[in-house]
């Protein structure tokens, strides 16, 4: 075969491996690229309980924000209420939060003392009016929101395998053991103290002999 032959030959065969191998390139590339988009697209669906119960707790963070709102209104000598008033409202919105992520409705109405849920709103009513009664009694319907607060969101955790529900309700029910202490620890001061209506004594114990924690 020609010198010139041979070159032209082996120059067509080179270019052929490389749109060969360009070819598998670009197929490889396209592969990825694909699946890094369908794995960020991936939309999780919940559970019709676990759409509820993430409104119930949108709602029964705000029962306690507005409570606790109500109650310092009466009592503004105990800054505690405004205290972790504040931070409920910062539990609502991890919530918020949450509702957003999954594209569920927000049952949370705008007015203070104002629930979609009726158990919520006459839970609201019988508190807000027990609370009026004395600062004692203000103190331990903050014990009992929390109590009662807990033991949904303990009772919730085992319902659901959902990461980030999991992670939110284990960060409000570390916040909710911070705030028992704190209603309790100003029950001391008056020479009173709270009995548990919804966890366990031994859980409520645990609870108030432990020291305060970091939820985040």
């Amino acid at each position: 075969m020609p010198t010139e032959s041979v070159k032209n030959y082996t120059t067509k065969i080179l270019l052929l491996i490389v749109i060969i191998l360009s070819g598998i390139s670009l197929v490889s590339c396209t592969t990825d690229t694909d699946d890094i988009i369908d794995e960020e697209t991936t939309i999780v669906s919940l559970s019709q309980e676990e759409k509820d119960m993430l409104i119930r707790m949108r709602e029964e963070e705000k029962l306690a924000r507005d409570v606790y709102d109500y109650l310092y209104t009466k009592y503004d000598t105990l800054v505690i209420f405004d205290n972790i008033s504040n931070s409920e409202q910062t539990h609502m919105n991890q919530i918020l939060n949450l509702l957003i992520q999954f594209n569920i409705p927000d049952p949370a109405l705008p007015e203070a003392g104002k629930f979609s849920n009726p158990v919520l709103q006459d839970l609201y009513d019988q508190l807000t009016a027990a609370g009026e009664v004395s600062e004692v009694e203000a103190l331990k319907i903050g014990a009992t929101i929390e109590d009662l607060d807990i033991y949904d969101l303990e009772e919730y955790a085992t319902q659901t395998e959902n990461v980030d529900i999991l992670t939110v309700f284990a960060r409000l029910t570390c916040g909710s053991r911070n705030h028992m202490r704190g209603f309790t620890s100003q029950l001391n001061l008056y020479n009173e103290t709270y009995t548990p209506q919804f966890i366990s004594q031994a859980e409520f114990d645990a609870i108030v002999e432990s020291s305060h924690e970091s939820c985040y």
